[in-house]
């Protein structure tokens, strides 16, 4: 991410996904904050009202239908929580315009963040992305490295509500990725050579196993289990009801 904090005008926001989950809460912090202006949104269900008419909060805004006509006004950072089938698209669009990104959706792959990655660096726009943006999600992962370089073999479990329409979900695939660059794990029975179904054995990434729930009652957790002959580690993080872990590792972006 570009430097941006250092400067005495306020950074300008456009928030897509305003009328989402993370997105009502974060607009909140964002109005509050001294450093921060919002200066376009972007919902489609929310789109042609005002800020005022959707959240009773003071800002005369109009929304957006999409990232396209919310860039046309100049800002400086876009914070995407939309949804896996837009997100590619926004953020590309937006490094085009030289607006650095924050990433809160989750649901791209490897080789989306890698040609993300390229575009931005050609550009020479920052781009930040999370799996997910709870700090005690983001301990978990470091954890996880740590003893993943003691302990040879590990599977994780990624759990979410009935509706989430990805899978695995984009945290655990980002913590296969971090443990893929500390090690593979060692897989004593081959998952090729399982006895019945071998989708049993989860879904593999980076050449290490995760197991998908899908129900109602869930908002996000993880888990990762590593074992050894006669013990287990277990890490695990866990969502409740509220906003607030996601938006304020969103709001650490402007410290970066």
């Amino acid at each position: 991410m570009k430097e941006m904090s250092s400067v005495s005008s306020p950074i300008k926001i456009c928030l897509a996904g305003v009328t989402g989950w993370v997105g009502r809460a974060l607009l909140m912090e964002i109005i509050n904050s001294e450093d921060l202006e919002i200066v376009s949104a972007v919902s489609r269900s929310g789109a042609g009202k005002s800020l005022q008419e959707v959240f009773n909060v003071g800002a005369d805004i109009i929304i957006d239908g999409s990232v396209k006509e919310a860039l046309a006004k100049d800002c400086d950072v876009l914070i995407d929580y939309t949804s896996p089938k837009v997100v590619k698209e926004n953020v590309l669009y937006a490094i085009s315009k030289n607006v650095n990104v924050v990433i809160g959706t989750s649901g791209l792959t490897e080789d989306d963040f890698e040609e993300i990655k390229l575009v931005a660096l050609k550009n020479e726009v920052g781009v930040l992305a999370a799996g997910n943006f709870a700090i005690t999600a983001v301990l978990v992962e470091h954890f996880a490295e740590i003893a993943a370089r003691f302990i040879p073999q590990w599977e994780i479990i990624d759990y979410a509500p009935d509706r989430k329409p990805d899978a695995p979900s984009g945290t655990t695939r980002e913590l296969a990725f971090r443990l893929s660059k500390i090690r593979k794990p060692y897989i004593e029975h081959p998952i090729d050579e399982t006895i019945g179904d071998k989708s049993s054995r989860g879904a593999t990434v980076n050449e290490m196993q995760i197991h998908s729930v899908r129900l109602p009652g869930f908002v996000s957790s993880f888990e990762i289990i590593f074992g050894l002959a006669n013990e287990r580690l277990m890490m695990r993080h866990d969502s409740g009801n509220g906003a607030e872990p996601y938006v304020q590792g969103t709001l650490l972006v402007r410290e970066m």
